[in-house]
C-alpha cells in the first residue's frame, strides 16, 4: 500500500511517497500545496529522495556527467521514519537501507519555527561486512522544480547566480535555463548546469548559494551550502522535468572520496533550502531570517559596535607606535568603539613569508605593543589585532617546532601557496598551537577583537591520513570549525572577524560562528558601492562589514559616498582620519553618530533592492532595509555614462509597499547637502536628485 508523508510547516509544503516496493520519492517541496496532476505515473521514478554512488556500483539511465541514476541510490529501500520536534522546530528523518552492502542512509529535514527554510543532510551508517567507497551523496535532491505552471521552463524559470571574486564580490547575474545551455528539447539530456568550488576558499568564484524563480507561478526556491571548503550543486533534466541536486564535495568534481569501514558513519554537508511566494527579495528575506536563527548567539550582532581598522587606504600593513597614536585619537574622537591593528605588527619589515610566531615587533613598538593596546583602552575603545592562523610562512622561525604532520601534504610534499604552508587543524598539535596564540592575545595582551584573515587557497586538499585529497580537506574544514567552537566557548565575548582576502569564504559554516564578515578588499570606494549594496543577499546586514575610508586628498562628497557605503551594514572605518581637515572629519562623525541611532534596528531588518540587484556597470545603485515602521534606502550615483556627470540628475524609486501611505521622507545623511527628493503617496514613488556622479545619500522613511 502506498504511503504519503504530507508535511506543512512554516509555509512550506513537503510530500514524500513510499511505494509498495518501498521506494521513497520526494514528490513536492515548495511554498504552494502539492498538485498530483502535475506528475504522471511514468515520471514518478525520477523523483528520488536522494542519490548515492558507491565505487564499483553500476549507473543507470542516460546520465552524462550528472549524479543521477546512482547505485545503490536506486536500490535503497524504505526502512523507517521519525517525525519529531526539537528546540528549532519539526524534524523529519527517513531511513533507507541497501541489503546488498548493508549501508543505511538517513535523510534529515530540520524545519525552523516561523521560517520558510529547512536544513537538509544525509547520515550514512555502514552496517555491512565489507568496506565501501563513497563517490557521491546528495544532501538534498528535488525533481520537478519546474512543474508548477503551464509555460515551458525555458520561459518561466530564472536562475540567479552570485558570481564573486577578489575585489569583485557579489556580482549577481540572472539567466534563463537556455542561456546556460539547458534548453527543453528532450525529456533527458547529458547537459547539466553545474556550479562547484574546489579548495579552501569556499567563495573563490561563486557564493555557495543560488535562487531559482518561477515567474509564472510567482514562487521561488533558494538554497545555500553551509561549508567552508569544496562543494557542488547541479541542475539537469530527467523524466521531462528539472532536477536539483545539492551536495558537498564529490569525487568527479572535487577529488573527494571516502571509504567507510563496517561500523563507521559519515554525515554529508548540511544545506539550507527554502521556498517563498514571490520573487528574489521574498526568498532572501526567508534566508535572512534563517541565517539569524542558526547563528551563534552573541552581543556583537545586537550591538553593532563601530570598528576602526588601520589597513585600508591607511597604514597598509605597516603599523608603528608613532603612526598609530594619532589614528587612535582620531578614531576615538569620531566615535569608534573598536580599534584593530592590522597586519605587520609582528615583524620589523617584510613579513609575508615569515608569519607564524605572532609575537610583536620590538622595532615597530619600542615601548611594547601592550603600550599601544592600553592606549586604545584608555581612549574608550576595545583593542584588536590581525591574525592569519591557518597558515605558516615558508620562512617562519616557528617551523623549527613543527614537522610534516602539521601541514597539508600532496605527493609527499608540503602544499605551498603564496609563500605559505597550509596548516592541518585535524592535527591536535596545530589546534593547540592556535589556541595558545589566542590565549596570549586575549589573556596577556587584553585583545577583544581579532581580524582572522586567510590569504591562500590550499587547493584540492591533503593526503595525510586521508582516503583522498578531498577527504583530507573536509576533515581539516570540520576540525577548524570544531576548534573555532572551542575558542568561542572559552572566550564568548571575543569578537572575531571572518576575512579571507575580503569575502573569499563568505559561507554559513563560518558565519554561523563568526559574528562579522569582511565583504571585500576593494580599494576604490566607488567600486565598493555595488559590493555593499549586494552584501545583504549573501549574509545578514549586521554581519556585513564594509570599509569606509575617506581619502587624504578628497572632497566632502567623497567622504559622504564612503560613509553611505557602510551605514546600513557594519561599519569598518579606516582612512587617515587624523589628516582630514575638520570639515571632512566632522562628516565622518556625523555619519557614525547617525549610525548609532539606527543600528538597533538593523538586526531585525530585511533587505530590498528598488532597482534590482546591483552590478559594477550600473550608473545608479540602491539598497534598502525594511525595519519596524521605518525604511532606510542608500542611493548611489556611481558613474557617468552620458558625459553629464557634473550636472544634477534624477531617478525614481518605486516603493509599492508604501503606496497610498502617509510617510515622512528625510535625507538622513548627510544633512544640508545639495540634492532633492519628492514623495508621491498615490503612486508610491520617490524621486531623488543627486548633484553629480560619485555622490550618494541615505534616506529615512517613517510611516506616519
Amino acid at each position: 500500500m502506498v504511503q504519503n508523508l504530507v508535511i506543512v510547516e512554516n509555509g512550506l509544503h513537503l510530500v514524500i511517497e513510499i511505494t509498495d516496493q518501498l521506494d521513497v520519492r520526494l514528490l513536492h517541496f515548495g511554498s504552494t500545496p502539492y498538485q498530483a496532476s502535475f506528475i504522471e505515473e511514468k515520471q514518478r521514478p525520477g523523483f528520488r529522495l536522494m542519490e548515492l554512488q558507491l565505487t564499483g556500483e553500476d549507473r543507470d539511465e542516460y546520465h552524462g556527467r550528472t549524479h543521477r541514476a546512482s547505485y545503490p541510490g536506486l536500490r535503497m529501500k524504505y526502512a523507517s521514519h521519525e517525525d519529531t520536534r526539537n528546540s528549532m522546530g519539526r524534524k523529519l528523518s527517513i531511513a533507507l537501507e541497501d541489503n546488498e552492502t548493508g549501508l543505511k542512509a538517513i535523510q534529515h529535514f530540520q524545519f525552523f519555527d516561523g521560517i520558510g527554510m529547512l536544513r537538509s543532510w544525509v547520515d550514512l551508517v555502514h552496517e555491512g561486512k565489507e568496506p565501501v567507497g563513497v563517490e557521491y551523496v546528495s544532501s538534498f535532491a528535488l525533481t520537478g522544480i519546474d512543474k508548477e505552471g503551464v509555460l515551458s521552463r525555458d520561459e518561466k524559470l530564472r536562475l540567479y547566480i552570485p558570481h564573486t571574486g577578489w575585489q569583485s564580490e557579489l556580482q549577481w547575474r540572472t539567466y534563463s535555463l537556455p542561456e546556460l545551455g539547458l534548453s527543453h528539447v528532450t525529456d533527458r539530456s547529458s547537459k547539466r548546469i553545474a556550479f562547484s568550488n574546489t579548495g579552501s576558499w569556499s567563495a573563490a568564484e561563486h557564493i555557495p548559494m543560488a535562487v531559482l524563480e518561477n515567474q509564472e507561478a510567482e514562487s521561488t526556491l533558494v538554497w545555500q551550502i553551509e561549508h567552508n571548503g569544496s562543494w557542488h550543486w547541479e541542475m539537469f533534466d530527467q523524466f521531462d522535468y528539472v532536477t536539483l541536486l545539492i551536495s558537498g564535495p564529490t569525487e568527479h568534481d572535487n577529488q573527494w572520496w571516502k571509504q567507510l569501514k563496517p561500523g563507521e558513519s559519515f554525515s554529508s554537508i548540511p544545506v539550507a533550502v527554502g521556498a517563498a511566494n514571490g520573487g528574489f527579495e521574498q526568498a532572501i528575506g526567508e534566508l535572512t531570517r534563517y541565517r539569524r536563527a542558526i547563528r551563534r548567539p552573541n552581543e556583537d550582532n545586537r550591538k553593532l559596535q563601530i570598528i576602526f581598522n588601520d589597513y585600508m587606504n591607511c597604514l597598509w600593513g605597516s603599523p608603528t607606535t608613532a603612526k598609530l597614536l594619532p589614528l587612535i585619537d582620531a578614531a576615538s574622537e569620531v566615535g569608534c568603539e573598536y580599534f584593530c591593528i592590522d597586519a605587520g605588527w609582528y615583524a620589523p619589515g617584510e613579513w609575508w613569508s615569515g608569519v607564524g610566531e605572532w609575537l610583536p615587533s620590538e622595532q615597530r613598538f619600542p615601548e611594547g605593543i601592550k603600550y599601544v593596546l592600553d592606549y586604545i583602552r584608555g581612549k574608550g575603545m576595545v583593542p584588536g589585532l590581525w591574525l592569519e592562523l591557518e597558515v605558516m610562512g615558508i620562512h617562519s622561525p616557528k617551523l623549527q617546532d613543527t614537522d610534516d604532520s602539521w601541514f597539508f601534504m600532496r605527493h609527499g610534499k608540503r602544499v605551498m601557496d603564496r609563500s605559505r604552508y597550509q596548516l592541518d587543524y585535524s592535527n591536535p598539535k596545530v589546534a593547540a598551537y592556535a589556541t595558545e596564540v589566542i590565549r596570549r592575545l586575549v589573556e596577556d595582551y587584553g585583545v577583544g577583537y581579532i581580524k582572522m584573515d586567510y590569504n591562500i587557497n590550499a587547493g584540492i586538499g591533503t593526503e595525510r591520513e586521508s582516503d583522498s585529497f578531498g577527504d583530507g580537506l573536509l576533515r581539516h574544514n570540520r576540525a577548524y570549525l570544531a576548534w573555532l567552537d572551542g575558542i568561542f566557548a572559552k572566550y564568548p565575548a571575543l569578537v572575531i572577524e571572518n576575512c579571507s582576502s575580503g569575502g573569499m569564504r563568505m559561507d554559513y559554516a563560518m558565519l554561523s560562528r563568526y559574528s562579522i564578515q569582511s565583504t571585500s578588499d576593494q580599494e576604490n570606494y566607488v567600486n565598493y558601492a555595488a559590493i555593499a549594496a549586494a552584501a545583504p543577499s549573501a549574509l545578514t546586514p549586521e554581519q556585513a562589514a564594509v570599509w569606509s575610508y575617506p581619502l587624504q586628498e578628497g572632497d566632502d562628497e567623497e567622504v559622504v559616498f564612503n560613509m553611505v557605503n557602510a551605514l546600513l551594514l557594519r561599519v569598518h572605518q579606516s582612512g587617515h582620519l587624523a589628516e582630514l581637515n575638520p570639515r571632512r572629519k566632522e562628516l565622518v562623525k556625523e555619519g557614525l553618530d547617525y549610525y548609532k541611532t539606527i543600528r538597533s534596528e538593523i538586526p531585525e531588518a530585511l533587505p530590498f533592492w528598488p532597482w534590482g540587484l546591483p552590478t559594477q556597470q550600473d550608473e545608479w545603485i540602491a539598497m534598502g532595509l525594511r525595519a519596524d515602521g521605518r525604511q532606510f534606502i542608500a542611493v548611489w550615483r556611481a558613474r557617468d555614462a552620458d558625459g553629464k556627470g557634473d550636472q544634477p540628475a534624477a531617478r525614481v524609486l518605486d516603493l509599492p509597499d508604501l503606496r497610498g501611505k502617509q510617510v515622512d521622507v528625510q535625507c538622513a545623511y548627510p544633512l544640508n547637502f545639495p540634492g532633492e527628493h519628492t514623495w508621491n503617496s498615490e503612486s508610491g514613488k520617490l524621486e531623488v536628485t543627486l548633484p553629480a556622479a560619485r555622490t550618494a545619500r541615505l534616506y529615512e522613511i517613517k510611516i506616519i
